[in-house]
């Protein structure tokens, strides 16, 4: 039952992935993307980043911290509001430019983090989106924010 509905999960978001230009936006459009966090993120992402704080890869170490335990880093998870800009919501073409974010709660290796991304203001003249951005962890919110984008356009294709 559990590899049908991670089909399932893997399938709605393969579906919504795509480009949708700025003239085909609207306020309240959302996108979503689950992903569990695993060790090998975390080492990845480590390796990639040069991020090497043993609060994510040493448990002996993480131990003695206030999280008492390995947690990932805080930028891991940014990075899935990054994926879900870049391949669904505007999607292919878009370009960041500005991004806040509010680090609430620490993820751990293994938890599933779901993150959406949502329209909340369109400037069609110039191709500006406002985007309202959440990661949650069992329906709690680990990480909020808001990014500014240049949404592609039919007009420059």
């Amino acid at each position: 039952m559990f590899s049908i509905l991670l089909r399932l999960n893997i399938m709605k978001n393969v579906m919504e992935k795509g480009t949708i230009c700025v003239e085909d936006l609207e306020i309240g459009m959302s996108r979503m993307l689950e992903r569990q966090i695993t060790q090998n993120d975390i080492v990845l992402f480590s390796q990639v980043s040069g991020d090497k704080n043993p609060v994510h890869l040493d448990e002996e170490y993480a131990q003695q911290t206030i999280f008492g335990k390995r947690i990932a880093h805080g930028m891991l998870t940014a990075s899935l509001i990054s994926a879900v800009i870049a391949e669904q919501l505007p999607g292919h073409g878009t370009v960041y430019l500005s991004q806040t974010l509010k680090f609430i709660r620490p993820v751990l290796p293994g938890q599933l983090v779901i993150t959406s991304v949502i329209v909340s203001h369109i400037e069609y003249s110039n191709r500006r989106v406002k985007l309202d951005c959440k990661c949650k962890v069992d329906e709690k919110v680990v990480l909020a924010g808001e990014a500014i984008v240049l949404a592609p356009s039919r007009k420059f294709d």
